[in-house]
C-alpha cells in the first residue's frame, strides 16, 4: 500500500486570464511558464528579497489555470499579497480554499481528481488533490516518521527553519524555489546580488547530534549557530540527524558543542 502524509487543506488560489503567467512570473521567485505536470516550490518575497510566503505553484485541471497553494493559517494575507499589484492586468483570481484537500504520497493514489509530481519528503513524491469529503487511500505514516523523513531530506519547515523576513538562500531555497533565468520579479535584484556574492551570513546545515532537541551551538565558548530540528528517532550510537543554522564564522568548522555538553557534527548543507 502506498504510504502517504496526513490530509491537508491548504490555502488555494486560482489564476486565469491572458496575463496570468506574466503577472505571476513578476510575483513569484519560481518560473511558472512551463510547469507541465509538476508542482514547484516558490517563494513570495518583498522588494528587499526577504521571504513572505513559501508556496507550491502548479497547473490546474485546465491548461489555462495556475494554482498556488500555501499555509491555510495565512490565506487572507497570501491572497492580499498576490493581488496587490494587479492593476490593468487581465487576470481572474478565485479563492478555492476549502474546496480541495491535498495528500502527499510516495506514489499514485486511487480516486485523486488531480495529481502533480512534487518531490517533497519522499523524494519523488506526488501531490494528490481530492474533494473535501473524500477519504483518500494509502497508509498514513506517523507524525514522528514524517519528521524523520523531513530532517533526513533537509527540508526546512515554517516555524522551525523558515520565518517571515529571512533571506531565502539562508535556507537553501535558492536551489529549489528560485529561478535565476526568468527575468524580473519583486525582490529579484537583491536575490541576484546575493547569488553573485556567493555567501549569506548564516546557512542551513545538515547535522548529526547527541542533543534531543533545539539548542544553541558553540565554538570555543562562543555561540555560532542553532539547532532548529532534531530527528525524533536516534541511531544505534545515540546520535540523531538534525537541521540547524551556522553563522558565517563557522562555515569552515565541522564539530560544535552545546551549553548542555552535546556534540554536533556537520554533515553537509541543506
Amino acid at each position: 500500500m502506498t504510504r502517504r502524509l496526513p490530509t491537508e487543506s491548504p490555502a488555494l488560489l486560482s489564476f486565469r486570464g491572458p496575463d496570468a503567467v506574466r503577472y505571476l512570473n513578476g510575483q513569484l521567485t519560481q518560473d511558472v511558464r512551463d510547469l507541465g505536470n509538476t508542482a514547484l516550490p516558490s517563494c513570495v518575497t518583498d522588494a528587499k528579497g526577504r521571504l513572505q510566503f513559501l508556496v507550491s505553484v502548479f497547473r490546474g485541471p485546465e491548461d489555462d489555470e495556475i494554482r498556488i497553494a500555501g499555509d491555510s493559517a495565512r490565506a487572507e494575507e497570501l491572497r492580499a499579497r498576490l493581488e496587490r499589484y494587479l492593476i490593468a492586468d487581465d487576470v481572474e483570481v478565485e479563492d478555492l480554499s476549502g474546496q480541495w484537500i491535498r495528500v502527499h504520497a510516495e506514489g499514485p493514489l486511487d480516486g485523486a481528481e488531480m495529481a502533480r509530481d512534487a518531490g517533497g519528503l519522499f523524494g519523488s513524491g506526488i501531490d494528490h488533490w481530492f474533494s473535501p469529503d473524500a477519504e483518500p487511500p494509502g497508509e498514513m505514516i506517523p507524525d514522528a516518521e514524517a519528521e524523520s523523513l523531513r530532517v533526513a531530506a533537509g527540508i526546512p519547515a515554517w516555524g522551525r527553519e523558515l520565518e517571515e523576513g529571512m533571506l531565502p538562500p539562508e535556507a537553501g531555497l535558492d536551489r529549489t524555489a528560485i529561478s535565476y533565468h526568468k527575468g524580473c520579479y519583486i525582490g529579484q535584484e537583491v536575490l541576484s546580488r546575493i547569488k553573485s556574492i556567493g555567501r549569506v551570513n548564516r546557512r542551513l546545515a545538515r547535522l548529526s547530534t547527541s542533543a534531543t532537541g533545539p539548542t544553541s551551538l558553540h565554538l570555543a565558548g562562543r555561540e555560532c549557530g542553532t539547532l532548529t530540528s532534531v530527528d525524533p528517532a536516534a541511531a544505534e550510537d545515540g546520535t540523531r540527524l538534525a537541521l540547524g543554522y551556522l553563522r558565517k564564522s563557522a562555515y569552515e568548522e565541522t564539530v560544535f558543542e552545546s551549553p548542555e555538553g552535546h556534540r554536533t557534527r556537520l554533515l553537509g548543507w541543506a
